[in-house]
């Protein structure tokens, strides 16, 4: 049996990874989340024999301590963070605390035997493009902002302990993943959850900024064989979809697919944060995946028929 440990387990990238684990049994998962951003909805529907959700702030070492001491992990996925431009602005400091999670697993893991991390880094890396599409090895990481640097950060502190102490590592540098898990705080979930209720799609400035959209099912299948085929050890790889779209474009099409009677508002641009393009070169992630991505059309209507299994009754508007 393999002791598998996924930290921000309660999100949308990792409660779908969890509730992916848990369906094999010969892995017993443990999830810790702090609640933060997560949910413990987010996580399987039964509580079974091999999985278990502790309450936990891995930026705290005392805390997150007793977790790694009191198991045998052989793989960890460190997922926790603070995430959300949005929110990542306006709580600077807090953002800056995800530091101390990410040293703690690092010191805890090459003390208990763990075999190998996984850590959600970010797009947000990148900043501004200087090149399109973005490449793993050659695109310089030039963001400021504070989420984006603690990613950077991150990914050194990776490098570094395997160097010093021979602890292995992969690095995701996951590019916007959209999934049925995902709030309604991020573009997708909340296009769709306007579009259902016929209610305004609010779009910040002209809506040219472009971006590429993953869904969940893709991300997870490539994660499950990066662990099970153990490809990408002591690299990084970009993970997501190279299909670029305008966020203009992306409201019409939520509209188009839904059959909604929303109106497209603009607003005001952000005044930090809501970088030009994001277009990842993401060969490396589809020779293992090895198969077409989810078309967006697709995962809209996923997403659509999720929150309205969950809406109240008689709210909403059935698509």
């Amino acid at each position: 049996m393999k002791n598998i440990l996924v930290t921000g387990g309660a999100g949308n990238i990792g409660g779908s990874l969890v509730k992916r684990l848990v369906e094999d049994p010969d892995n017993f998962v443990v999830v810790v989340d702090n609640l933060f951003t997560g949910s413990i909805k987010k996580l399987p529907d039964n509580q079974s024999a091999n999985w278990k959700f502790i309450r936990c702030d891995v930026n705290d070492f005392e805390d997150i301590s007793y977790v790694l001491s009191s198991y045998h992990f052989d793989y960890v996925f460190h997922y926790a963070a603070v995430v959300g431009v949005e929110r990542t602005l306006y709580n600077p400091m807090l953002v800056l605390k995800d530091i101390d999670g990410i040293r703690n697993i690092l010191r805890l893991s090459k003390n208990t035997g763990v075999k190998r991390i996984f850590y959600s880094s970010s797009s947000e890396v990148y900043g501004e493009p200087v090149e399109v599409p973005q490449n793993e090895s050659t695109t310089p990481l030039n963001s400021r902002l504070p989420y984006a640097i603690v990613k950077n950060v991150g990914e050194a502190y990776f490098r570094s302990f395997n160097l010093e102490f021979g602890l292995d590592y992969t690095i995701f540098r996951f590019f916007n993943t959209y999934g049925p898990l995902q709030s309604t705080d991020f573009v997708i979930p909340k296009f769709i959850d306007a579009a259902i209720k016929n209610d305004p799609i609010t779009v910040y400035g002209d809506g040219s900024q472009s971006r590429t959209f993953f869904y969940i099912d893709d991300n997870i299948d490539f994660t499950l064989k990066t662990l099970k085929e153990n490809h990408f050890v002591n690299d990084i790889v970009n993970v997501g979809s190279d299909f670029e779209i305008s966020i203009l474009k992306l409201a019409q099409l939520v509209k188009e697919v839904l059959k909604s009677e929303s109106k497209i508002v603009h607003l005001s641009p952000l005044q930090e944060g809501d970088m030009r393009r994001r277009h990842p070169n993401i060969s490396k992630m589809k020779k293992v995946l090895s198969r077409e991505l989810t078309s967006l059309e697709y995962g809209i209507r996923a997403v659509a028929d999720s929150l309205e299994k969950a809406s109240p009754a008689g709210t909403g508007r059935r698509i």
